[in-house]
């Protein structure tokens, strides 16, 4: 675990973009600051519980394939830019928080706000309660620059292509598989067909399915803030949030790459590049009538 962060994030470019399509790894970040785990009563492993481990490594092919790819350097734990900019528990502060925070979003009571109060697996990460200060500089130093970043790659991409695709990836664990079904490979979640034409996330869940992998929509994630706020189909902008199963490629307990690794990258490079190929040819302009996924 890396405990120095230059930057916050890798924004990864290509020679020349050739294809409307944007990757982003917003939790695969593993830059954990010093005063972060001084301040938490997890120890080393238990508070990369809610990491996304290796997913910007899964499509480190993008930028040789003419597609910018975008990665935080912070981890989820210490700001999720996944989030709106101040979803935030009041029960983690020592002092009162500006009104212009949603503190009661259905994320907030999870436990899982812009800053979480609890890791993936539901342990407290924090010893002490924590100021507002503390939150607001995580906001400016990391939110806010991830989003201008993303926000400033879609807007070269529409303006060179006229539409954009950005394939939002992220990683879940191992789970007991509700009402008895298999754990799926792969979850694809366009909320609910509002943040990405039917017929994209169609082409993406088949080009995944031809590389062998168990596909499922909208069940558990249909998609977060990513999603939600950029995904603007009538405008040329369609975003899908991709969910991969863990245990293809990696020791969920160890944090650790398996010897499945290289080939699941492999798929992953060889999926990419058939998006990349068809991505101006399957993308829309604009789609009349169907609503934004903001909306």
């Amino acid at each position: 675990m890396n405990t120095a962060m230059e930057q916050p994030f890798s924004r990864l470019m290509p020679i020349a973009q050739t294809a409307p399509l944007v990757v982003t790894s917003p939790h695969s970040g593993r830059c954990y600051p010093a005063a972060f785990l001084q301040a938490s009563r997890l120890d080393a492993r238990a508070i990369r519980r809610s990491e996304d481990s290796f997913v910007d490594e899964l499509f480190a092919a993008g930028p040789g394939l003419g597609v910018p790819l975008l990665a935080a350097e912070f981890p989820r734990a210490y700001c999720d830019v996944n989030r709106e900019p101040w979803e935030l528990d009041p029960t983690m502060f020592e002092d009162a928080l500006p009104g212009y925070v949603n503190a009661a979003s259905p994320r907030v009571t999870a436990g899982l706000g812009t800053i979480a109060r609890i890791v993936g697996t539901g342990e407290p990460i924090y010893r002490r309660k924590m100021r507002f200060s503390e939150a607001e500089g995580r906001i400016v130093n990391c939110w806010q620059p991830y989003h201008a970043a993303l926000a400033g790659l879609i807007d070269m991409t529409v303006e060179k292509f006229g539409v954009c695709l950005v394939l939002d990836c992220h990683s879940m664990p191992s789970a007991p598989a509700p009402r008895g079904l298999p754990m799926p490979d792969v979850v694809l979640g366009d909320v609910h067909g509002t943040s990405c034409a039917a017929e994209v996330t169609a082409f993406v869940e088949r080009k995944l399915g031809q590389l062998g992998l168990r596909l499922r929509r909208n069940d558990p994630y249909a998609g977060g803030y990513i999603t939600r706020h950029y995904g603007r189909p009538r405008d040329g902008i369609h975003v899908i949030q991709i969910e991969f199963w863990r245990a293809l490629y990696m020791d969920e307990a160890r944090f650790e790459k398996t010897a499945a690794f290289a080939g699941f990258a492999e798929k992953m490079t060889e999926f990419l590049a058939a998006i990349t190929d068809a991505a101006a040819a399957i993308l829309p302009e604009r789609e009349a009538g169907l609503p934004n996924a903001a909306e």
